[in-house]
């Protein structure tokens, strides 16, 4: 982080030419990968760029990021889980006196508006990586007295609010004894952290084994890009804990599943405390428990591997987490023998007879429902389960139709993760580009990913074993 304060504004370069005003993200530090294709993407449901200069660290809790205005900032903020609070940033330095001179040469007229007399305003000092001792925070604070404030303070509810931010690094083990740089900003806004515990699953009314948690179901409805009035689906919906951040957002929302019981809440509970589920646990009771009903359109049980849907590109957004084979089992309907009855000769009650459902299969027809059913430039966000020792680019599913945007690893185990597939639709669906992966190399699916399941499993296995050994020593 040292050549982030070494370089002067008239050396500032940016990834894509125009300048902007300077801003400061002060970000999470988890899910490191997923913040920046999330940001990305809310520069982008505002109609802008994001803009950031060349030393820039994705690893770093501070980015400087150049913005055109205050309202695109504000608007960014109201939809990022990955953000803390994003700053006005008026000067940055390697050390407290390089800070200092790097604020006497901020323009005046910039700050004059914040700083008026009868106005009220506070400052706050924030130390990532180190605890400062409240004499030290008020040191920092009496040496800013240079700045020409004419307001008064007020330490609850001010006008203004400006914050010196500190850098110690991402090593707790290691930290320095002076900062890596230090920031001094005025605060513009947080980002929704609080929506996290709000929608945590813990407090749901409907749950299963998969339940997707808060923040990654956040995290993936602004992958999507999932906004107001759009409308989004959920082929393997579960218990719709992704529609409900995309509900949050104003986005429509429906879903399918093959799971009966799941689609209409029966069967058993997955709680602990509980036998059976209720008579009002579902999907809809999941909406309604947040204010949200109003944008509850229907799940429906339904076989992915068969696209029951009429052509057309009316879904803005397809986000989804299918089954690996691990918590919950890939079926589809269809027998081994290959004895086919039509419809008709079936009773209302009638549950088809199920087989496995190959994870290769899972993601040609995921592709191609969201070739054929998102709008253009609509976006597929989906969880592909991959065996790390396998893991290359290559194994990421393919298709004529859709454009790789962004691709972000989890770690489920020591030899397992996912990544979160963020796709984006650049071309009219064709009939022909159905059979991609018979007729095109590029779109072979990887069949590798059919043994997920066994591999996850014997990696297990072999680490219990390992730790029997181990307590038995």
């Amino acid at each position: 982080w040292v050549g982030d304060c070494l370089q002067t504004d008239a050396k500032m370069a940016l990834s894509s030419g125009t300048v902007g005003r300077r801003f400061l993200l002060l970000l999470a530090q988890e899910n490191l990968e997923f913040r920046l294709p999330e940001v990305k993407s809310l520069f982008s449901l505002c109609k802008s760029q994001l803009k950031y200069e060349d030393n820039f660290n994705v690893k770093s809790p501070f980015w400087i990021v150049h913005i055109p205005s205050e309202e695109v900032a504000k608007a960014v903020m109201r939809r990022t889980v990955c953000a803390k609070s994003i700053f006005e940033l008026w000067g940055q330095g390697r050390t407290h006196e390089d800070l200092h001179n790097s604020l006497r040469d901020y323009p005046t007229d910039k700050m004059i508006p914040y700083l008026q007399q009868g106005s009220t305003y506070q400052i706050k000092v924030y130390a990532f990586n180190k605890t400062l001792s409240h004499n030290e925070r008020i040191q920092r604070i009496d040496d800013l007295g240079f700045l020409p404030f004419q307001g008064t303070v007020k330490l609850k509810n001010p006008e203004h609010e400006f914050w010196l931010l500190e850098d110690y690094g991402t090593d707790p083990n290691h930290a320095p004894e002076k900062p890596f740089c230090i920031y001094f900003g005025r605060w513009i806004a947080d980002g929704q952290r609080e929506l996290i515990n709000l929608y945590s699953v813990k407090k749901r009314h409907f749950i299963g084994n998969t339940s997707m948690d808060a923040g990654l179901s956040f995290l993936i409805a602004n992958h999507a890009k999932a906004g107001a009035n759009d409308l989004v689906f959920d082929p393997f919906v579960g218990t719709g804990s992704l529609l409900v951040a995309c509900a949050h957002f104003g986005a429509y929302v429906c879903g399918a599943d093959i799971d009966y019981n799941i689609i209409h809440g029966r069967g058993k509970a997955s709680r602990k405390d509980q036998k059976w589920r209720g008579p009002d646990e579902n999907i809809r009771a999941n909406l309604r428990q947040y204010g949200l009903e109003q944008f509850y359109v229907d799940v429906l049980v339904s076989d992915a591997s068969k696209n029951i849907l009429r052509k057309a590109n009316f879904f803005d957004a397809i986000i989804t987490d299918p089954p690996y084979g691990v918590r919950e089992s890939t079926r589809k309907t269809g027998s081994q023998k290959g004895i086919i009855k039509s419809a008709e000769e079936y009773i209302e009650s009638h549950v088809p007879v199920s087989m496995n459902y190959h994870l290769s299969d899972i993601f040609i027809d995921l592709l191609n429902l969201a070739a054929e059913n998102l709008v253009m430039n609509g976006r597929l966000v989906y969880w592909l389960p991959v065996y790390k020792l396998d893991y290359t680019e290559d194994v990421i599913p393919q298709h004529p139709c859709l454009k790789l945007i962004s691709n972000c690893e989890q770690t489920l185990t020591s030899h397992t993760s996912r990544q979160l597939i963020t796709m984006e639709k650049v071309k009219e669906f064709e009939d022909k580009d159905r059979f991609a992966h018979l007729n095109d190399t590029k779109y072979n699916p990887y069949v590798g990913h059919n043994s997920f399941r066994e591999k996850y499993f014997s990696g297990v296995m072999k680490k219990v074993a390992k730790e029997t050994k181990n307590t038995q020593k």
